[in-house]
This record gives C-alpha cells, structure tokens and sequence, in this order.
C-alpha cells in the first residue's frame, strides 16, 4: 500500500496523516479479517460436539512475532473455555495447535467483546444485517472492538454504519464511543465490475470504515470512490497489482 499526496490547487486542506493512520489500520483489519474467514471455514467441518461449546467470544490477535492466532471458545462463569486455537504462519497456512492461549488474554478479550456486542445489540437488532466483529489491543491495554458490516448473503457490500468502541482494560466498560452512523446503510451488489462512490460528503475526511470498505472490495469493482465534502479518494492499481491512495479535490 503507498499513498499519493493530494493535489490542492483551491488551497483546500486535506488531512493526509490521519488518512493514513486510517489506511494502516484498514489493512490490520482486513488482515483480521483473512484469519477470521479462514479459520472459520475450518471451524465448519469441525465435530459438532465441539461446535456445540463456542459462543461469540472468538477473537484474532497477532503475537510478539507478527504471527496470527484465531482462538474460539465460550466465556462461561467468569473464564473464557477454548476450544480451538489456530495459528496462521507468515505464509498465510493455518493450523490448530494444542497450546492454551494465556487466560490473562483470553477472559479480558472475551470480557471485552461481550461489553461491546451489548452496547450494539439495539443497533444490530433493528438492522437485520450481518456484521463482523474485530478487536485490538492497545499499547495502553485497553481494547478497541469494531463492528463493520460483513459480506451478506446476497452478495451486496454495505457501507454508512460503523460501531467502535474502546473498552477498559478489565474488558467490562466502554469508555469511548466512536461510532458512525447516519440512520441507514447503502450497498451494491456484486457482479460485473462498474465504478461505484460511497457517499461521505458529511465529512471532511474518510472513516476508518470507509477505507476498510474500498481495501476489502477493491477487486469486485473498476474503482471505488469514497466522496467527501471537498475531496474524492480510491485506491487505483498499478501494472503490477499494486495499490496507491489517491485524492482529489472536487
């Protein structure tokens, strides 16, 4: 991923290193969310007695050596109970280990993604959507927990809706609300490729959401463009099936 500077010629400022705060993180979660959706594949063919013993309370996370982990399991009566535990090595193949994940991690992660399911559950109740749930910890430990809609059964992408929420390092109280959400969602439908625009124009500057949106479905797509009040931003690739940030202004 790289970026290219906007170019400016009204004097309009755009704000390019929160942009690529945000671009950096996008790909973290679509990293996530590689892990989650190959894990999860295995997951299925699983014996369905042990299927029986999983709740909402998986979670990925990468170690002191950048390699993933996807554990699955239950939190019940105060402890996370795992079940499954892979790893993904650096060339992208996974396995199920036997090691138990450190209970500090596990119970505080599940505890932390219970605390922000209940804080969404009104919004995700009203929807009938599908979402995907990510979480991170942070250097200060506590957690941030993502909520971004989800590939949906019949092969539409949305995008308007994004619930964030940073959790205390206990796992049990939102102590940030950084959500964004205008009512309602819109999307597209996959099929033959087309330039589609999201609609951001309420913003100066794109959404965490917004980002991961163009960085997962690029592929789907000729070009994605996320509209903002004074600019335009897609992710255009190169000869070489590389991508680079590009902005506009309108």
């Amino acid at each position: 991923m790289s970026h290219a500077q906007i170019e400016s010629p009204k004097g309009i400022i755009f704000n390019l290193s929160d942009f690529n705060k945000k671009a950096q993180l996008a790909d973290w979660l679509y990293k996530y969310d590689i892990v989650a959706w190959m894990t999860s594949d295995s997951i299925d063919k699983q014996d369905k007695k042990d299927l029986a013993h999983l709740g909402k309370e998986w979670f990925c996370y990468q170690d002191k050596d950048e390699l993933w982990h996807a554990v699955y399991g239950k939190y019940v009566y105060g402890e996370f109970n795992q079940v499954f535990h892979y790893v993904v090595d650096k060339a992208g193949k996974s396995k199920i280990v036997t090691d138990k994940v450190d209970t500090t991690i596990s119970n505080s992660y599940s505890r932390a993604l219970i605390t922000a399911n209940q804080k969404v559950s009104k919004v995700k109740d009203s929807v009938h959507i599908t979402f995907n749930q990510y979480i991170r910890l942070n250097d200060n430990k506590t957690f941030t927990v993502w909520f971004l809609p989800a590939f949906q059964k019949n092969n539409v992408v949305l995008y308007g809706g994004e619930f964030i929420y940073s959790i205390d390092p206990s796992g049990r109280k939102v102590i940030k609300d950084d959500s964004y959400y205008k009512g309602k969602f819109l999307g597209f439908k996959i099929g033959k490729p087309h330039t589609i625009m999201i609609d951001y124009s309420d913003l100066e500057t794109p959404t965490i959401g917004a980002i991961f949106f163009v960085w997962s479905y690029k592929k789907y797509f000729t070009n994605i463009y996320i509209e903002c009040a004074h600019s335009k931003s897609t992710a255009v690739k190169d000869e070489n099936n590389r991508y680079t940030w590009m902005h506009t202004e309108k």
